[in-house]
């Protein structure tokens, strides 16, 4: 197995970090972002996949999750500044990064505003912006995304009670009731996937995520109704947009905008897979197209 150490980041403006830093030194970095709710903790059979290529992965918890201090109001592109913290205390001058769900977008922030040291990126089922012209964002969602989505519409004071609410039964939530607590998220391809090593691994990250409050989760929804701070349009180095059909956490129409608007991108949309299916089956092939560009 591959070593895992934590480290604490300080910020720009002096907030801490929590940083997951995963598998075999002096080889290349993936950046993992994380997705929503979620901690900075990587599936341990993906960093795996990663040692087996000589690449380590560094995840963090962004601010509000876990351990790492709070940065109210922050948009999906302030997540730059902090990357660009956590890569100089770590000596990384160029990375690969991945983003998964809610960490799409962050990714994605990544290749447009800090092309210098991004050297390629890959989208794993990333949600797409909420004001995207020509994409109904809610259409395909499980019943529990337009609940939360809802709630960061009609204000803070909602999404605030909203998200309070779910917390406490997420932290009382051992795998089997993380699994049932997905609902119609959950498409059968992706039921099946939430079993076992799996199922530990989402509580995991979502008790991880929670364990200190709901402001990362808050701060994460708000930036995504938002304008994200950046256009896709500007970015330049390779991206890979991956997405299957059979995802009810963020739809396939995602996933097909992204390969549509974003300059030269790859499309991988994969009929059959799910939001969590295509993380676990299809992440060593994305590595090998990542790793690629170097």
């Amino acid at each position: 197995m591959s070593a895992t150490e934590r480290v604490e980041v300080t910020a720009s403006d002096g907030r801490r970090l929590d940083v997951e830093v995963s598998g075999p030194p002096g080889g290349g970095t993936v950046l993992f972002h994380l997705g929503t709710p979620g901690a900075g903790i990587v599936y341990p059979a993906l960093v795996e996949l990663g040692a087996e290529r000589g690449v380590r992965h560094v995840a963090y918890s962004r601010p509000g999750y876990g351990r790492s201090s709070r940065r109210a109001g922050r948009t999906v592109a302030d997540c730059v500044a902090d990357v660009e913290a956590i890569t100089d205390e770590l000596g990384v001058e160029r990375f690969h990064t991945v983003g998964w769900s809610g960490g799409g977008p962050h990714a994605l922030a990544c290749a447009a505003l800090l092309a210098e040291r991004t050297i390629a990126c890959a989208t794993i089922a990333s949600v797409a912006p909420f004001r995207a012209a020509g994409l109904d964002f809610l259409e395909g969602m499980g019943e529990e995304n337009h609940v939360e989505f809802g709630a960061a519409v009609a204000g803070e004071e909602a999404l605030e009670a909203y998200l309070r609410g779910e917390r406490e039964g997420i932290l009382a939530a051992g795998a089997e009731e993380v699994h049932a607590s997905l609902g119609e998220l959950l498409s059968p391809v992706d039921s099946d996937a939430a079993t076992g090593e799996f199922a530990e691994y989402l509580a995991a990250l979502f008790h991880g995520a929670l364990e200190t409050d709901i402001w990362g989760w808050f701060d994460d929804d708000i930036a995504f109704v938002a304008d994200w701070g950046f256009a896709l349009e500007e970015i330049a180095v390779p991206v890979a947009v991956w997405q299957g059909s059979e995802d009810r956490f963020v739809p396939f129409a995602h996933g097909q905008w992204l390969a549509q608007r974003i300059p030269a991108a790859e499309a991988r949309l994969l009929d059959g897979e799910g939001h969590l299916s295509i993380l676990l089956g299809a992440y060593g092939r994305l590595l090998d197209e990542l790793l690629a560009h170097s």
